[in-house]
């Protein structure tokens, strides 16, 4: 009885050794690479290089790794090769010059979660894709995108969160609440048709969501999912947090649609919701095309969430600067006071005659670095980029971080500098590097609307207020790194002018 009980355990583990060597094998000879793929580190068998990456600050981790390995580098995250690409030529190659390669999106354990069935407007591909993204950008140009109409309401907004900010009375406060509702406030107007009120306590609580949901995206948790979704869906953790969010964010937008069912008027659309209502049942489209309420509802979920974060999160950036730099604060309301005075409210037709304010602005989107990492793309067919081979169905992902801050086109990309986006004379001018809504044929889609919002509400804070910090006070310029790259929650005092 012994025996054949000591045999059988010999025999357990002669077969648990076979089958890990059988399973090494076939992970070897799944992830070899092809002849000359990009280089990288050695990769763990299994996991490969998803433990190496550092979870706070990945772009620096990235950047570091294309000093030792180049512009062009690889990495296996858990099941999946991915080719990072970093500096504005190369970069510029694959999102512009190779832009028909790399436009679509990869299969996405993730995304495929968040947007099954190809929908949505930054996770889908194809037709779909083409067809809601110029949608869109057809709806929201005759909702008055780029238009005087849009000028005022981000205007009348404004002078909302004026008001909150005089209600502070100069007292230290944290401004990330009150940004993020007057930055929403603007694409809730395109896609719902209305406001919130800054108290309003379920506007509140989606907002906090959508904060947490775009730090989590860009988490250990998120790239621990997306290189084992089949181990991570059955397992305990903040990746779940993302999921119940979304949740919450679709059945809100599902009773913004129904109530927009009781008093559609198809003559006159007053927004995102209504005018894809009014597409659905008056024109003829194929399946594929994505007008279905299903679609409808995630594709306002994008446009929310775009339209929120990165805009509010830019501004953040900026109250920080100026308040680090007072000096570069002087100039500019100096600036504002020249052009505009107090007795009136900015226009988009001023920005042309305040070059340092622009310069400003645009420097503060540079060093904030809102978005590192852009979106993850695919190559559709087998080509070369930096004179490595980059097989069909490789996944890519550019960093602009480093295009933002690449020596051989900053003269001092580490310090804030306004002089970089001013020619001798003191007139604006963007250099080519400057691309911190991506490049290319997936540019980000609210670009034009951001631009806006930006120099309005930033002018607007200027010209009524003094930003500083409660004397003794040190405020942290480090970044908390998920989809954006958020300040650390700090207080600022402002006074009025």
């Amino acid at each position: 009885f012994y025996f054949y009980i000591n045999t059988a355990s010999v025999d357990l583990r002669q077969v648990l050794l076979f089958l890990l060597f059988f399973l090494l094998i076939a992970d070897f000879l799944k992830n070899r690479k092809p002849p000359n793929y990009p280089p990288g580190p050695p990769a763990l068998p299994f996991l490969g290089n998803v433990l190496n990456i550092d979870a706070k600050q990945p772009h620096v981790y990235l950047s570091k790794l294309s000093e030792v390995y180049g512009n062009v580098f690889g990495l296996r995250l858990g099941r999946d090769r991915v080719v990072f690409v970093t500096g504005y030529k190369l970069v510029k190659e694959a999102l512009v010059t190779q832009a028909d390669v790399f436009a679509e999106r990869p299969d996405n354990p993730l995304g495929n979660r968040l947007y099954p069935g190809n929908s949505g407007l930054f996770f889908s591909n194809g037709q779909s894709w083409k067809k809601q993204r110029r949608f869109a950008l057809s709806t929201l140009r005759n909702l008055g995108l780029g238009k005087r109409t849009l000028e005022l309401a981000i205007c009348e907004e404004s002078r909302c969160l004026l008001e909150e900010l005089e209600r502070q009375k100069g007292d230290a406060f944290n401004p990330a609440r009150l940004l993020n509702n007057a930055v929403g406030n603007i694409i809730c107007q395109l896609v719902f048709g209305r406001r919130f009120c800054y108290s309003d306590v379920t506007f509140q609580m989606i907002l906090q969501n959508i904060s947490e949901t775009v730090h989590l995206q860009g988490s250990l948790w998120a790239q621990l999912y997306e290189a084992f979704p089949i181990i991570m869906k059955h397992l305990p953790g903040r990746h779940n947090n993302i999921f119940r969010n979304y949740e919450t964010f679709t059945s809100f937008i599902r009773g913004e649609v129904e109530e927009h069912k009781k008093n559609l008027n198809p003559d006159s659309p007053r927004d995102y919701i209504d005018a894809f209502l009014i597409e659905m049942k008056h024109s003829s489209h194929e399946p594929v095309d994505g007008f279905h309420e299903f679609n409808l509802v995630l594709n306002s979920l994008d446009l929310f969430l775009a339209g929120t974060e990165t805009t509010s999160t830019t501004l953040l950036w900026a109250l920080l600067f100026l308040v680090k730099y007072p000096d570069v604060q002087e100039k500019v309301q100096a600036e504002i006071d020249s052009v505009i005075g107090q007795s009136r409210q900015p226009m988009m037709s001023d920005r042309p005659d305040m070059p340092y304010t622009d310069a400003v602005l645009h420097e503060v989107q540079r060093m904030g670095n809102i978005v590192p990492l852009n979106g993850l793309r695919v190559a559709d067919r087998d080509t070369t980029l930096g004179g490595h081979f980059i097989p069909k169905g490789t996944t890519l992902l550019t960093i602009l971080s480093s295009v933002l801050f690449d020596k051989s086109e900053w003269d001092s990309p580490e310090r804030f500098n306004p002089g970089h986006f001013l020619d001798a004379e003191g007139r604006f001018r963007r250099p080519d590097a400057f691309i911190p809504f991506s490049a290319g044929k997936r540019v980000c889609l609210g670009e034009q609307l951001a631009k806006m919002e930006l120099f309005l509400f930033f002018v607007s804070l200027f010209q009524k207020f003094r930003f500083s910090t409660s004397e003794g006070t040190e405020l942290s310029m480090e970044g908390k790194v998920g989809v954006t790259r958020i300040p650390y929650p700090f207080k600022i005092c402002a006074q009025p002018r």
